[in-house]
């Protein structure tokens, strides 16, 4: 797969994007790559430089023995091989510039800020005909960055500390390492390592697909394979259809993605998703009035953040900047209940607040989807409501969930999406425990199912699951979770066969 399946097109518009370049369904690999380069995001806290694990920043805390700089006790003893941080390793070795210890190992870290660019500096002198090839057309936006405040945060943060105290200035102009700053905000993706802890990696080809807030290519990345990318398309797709990947989380409301798109990426996003109040039908944003009964309210422009909010059916009206305070309000209340103790109380706690703002939000609201989604991770996994202790109206009610977020994401992430595959996962076990409930109390079916159409029905969301997370690398918790969904699916024919 992946050879001819996508073409390059320019546009002025758009610049570079990709097409299908032949008839594709749904799964079919596009194309697979290596990062030019990987490293920290920025504002990280004190973390390992070669596996990207949290440190202690402060005065005890790990170093490498050469250079000074963070790296953990499993990364620094003497049987490890450094492939990483082996670059910025030498550079400050050679330097002598040290880390300076602080004193809250939770907060950004500053001084990490300089290390991905700097890796992307190092990519380039390592393979010239890459940089040439595939980094040297990527976008970097310099004139609309000169004008923000980040620029000469950086010019001082990481341009002057490269090229002064690490003595670099000989080796990459000022202009050179800003453009490397640039090329990482305009075109980095989020990655994961082994162990789940986030990081940045620079992936050209993923970087020439347009964004559109309904994606239609997927990827993976395998952090135990050089952090090597493959990207997918979700759903079929026509030669010659615009292939599609996503620069913001799906699961956030319009005006939050706008933001992130005008400030990171200096565009304003005008997919039929953003420019439609309603987001394709979901309510994903709407407010529910408190003037009329079953009215609608809904911004009058969704790319302006400041546009007037109108009900549909009273005609009642508000400010954008009062939407976005009560928006905020409800966030912060939620963000703190992230902090409560991993027991029933934490459950409890959710759904509280997911009763709360009933009346305010749509029920289809991205608000109410995040809870959705705390509260399938807490049913079946906490004291007091694991699995096997669920009465059946919490089974339900966890089933209801994850149907919940399965719709929205049938808009918003359409197709083979590794969401929708975790989100399959919580279903199969919900939707097995009330077959088995039912049959036990001698009814022969349930919702007009026999049970062994309703664990046929569960067979066949763990295979849908499992067709997905293959993808995975296997040794992440997806990848590992799609080896779990394979056994269980295994067993679960068995039972199905022998009720023949």
């Amino acid at each position: 797969m992946g050879d001819g399946a996508y073409q390059v097109l320019e546009c002025a518009e758009l610049g570079r994007y990709g097409v299908a370049g032949r008839n594709l369904r749904a799964g079919d690999r596009l194309f697979e790559e290596l990062p030019f380069a990987v490293g920290p995001k920025l504002d990280s806290p004190p973390l390992c430089l070669e596996c990207c694990c949290p440190v202690d920043g402060g005065e005890g805390g790990p170093r490498c023995a050469r250079c000074g700089w963070p790296l953990c006790e499993d990364c620094s003893g003497p049987e490890s091989e450094l492939v990483y941080h082996r670059g910025e390793c030498e550079v400050f070795a050679a330097s002598g510039v040290r880390f300076r210890p602080v004193e809250d190992s939770t907060a950004g870290c500053v001084q990490l800020d300089c290390i991905t660019p700097l890796r992307v500096l190092l990519a380039k002198e390592a393979d010239e005909a890459r940089w040439a090839r595939e980094i040297e057309p990527m976008e970097f936006h310099d004139a609309e960055r000169r004008e923000s405040a980040n620029w000469k945060v950086d010019e001082n943060n990481i341009v002057s500390f490269l090229t002064g105290p690490c003595k670099l200035g000989s080796r990459f102009s000022r202009e050179l390492v800003q453009r490397a700053i640039g090329l990482l905000d305009v075109n980095a993706f989020e990655g994961r390592t082994c162990n789940g802890y986030s990081l940045r990696g620079l992936y050209p080809q993923l970087a020439i697909m347009a964004h559109n807030c309904v994606p239609n290519v997927v990827h993976s990345i395998h952090p135990s394979d050089g952090y090597r990318l493959e990207a997918r398309v979700a759903v079929d797709v026509a030669e010659g259809e615009k292939l599609y990947t996503t620069y913001t989380y799906t699961l956030t409301g319009t005006v939050a993605r706008q933001s992130i798109l005008k400030m990171s990426k200096f565009f304003t996003c005008r997919c039929t998703r953003c420019l439609d109040p309603t987001e394709l039908g979901t309510h994903f944003s709407t407010l529910l009035c408190n003037k009329c009964h079953g009215g609608f309210i809904t911004s009058t422009d969704p790319l302006d953040e400041n546009a007037e909010w109108k009900c549909a059916q009273c005609s009642f009206k508000t400010s954008g900047a009062a939407v976005q305070k009560a928006v905020m309000t409800i966030h912060n209340e939620i963000d703190e209940l992230a902090c409560l103790e991993y027991e029933s109380g934490r459950l409890e706690a959710y759904e509280a607040v997911y009763k709360k703002y009933r009346s305010v939000l749509h029920p289809m609201h991205f608000i109410n989807t995040s809870i959705r989604h705390s509260l399938i991770e807490l049913y079946g996994r906490i004291p007091g409501y694991e699995m096997a202790e669920l009465p059946d109206v919490l089974l339900e009610r966890k089933v209801e969930l994850c149907r919940s977020i399965l719709r929205v994401l049938d808009v918003f992430e359409p197709g083979k999406s590794r969401a929708r595959a975790m989100i399959l996962y919580e279903l199969h076990a919900p939707l097995i425990m009330l077959a088995q409930s039912a049959f036990a109390r001698g009814e022969d079916t349930r919702d007009g199912q026999s049970l062994k159409q309703q664990l046929t029905e569960a067979a066949h969301v763990l295979q849908e699951c499992g067709g997905i997370l293959e993808w995975e690398d296997p040794m992440t918790p997806e990848g590992i979770l799609a080896n779990v969904a394979k056994q269980s699916l295994a067993q679960l024919w068995q039972s199905i066969a022998t009720l023949d």
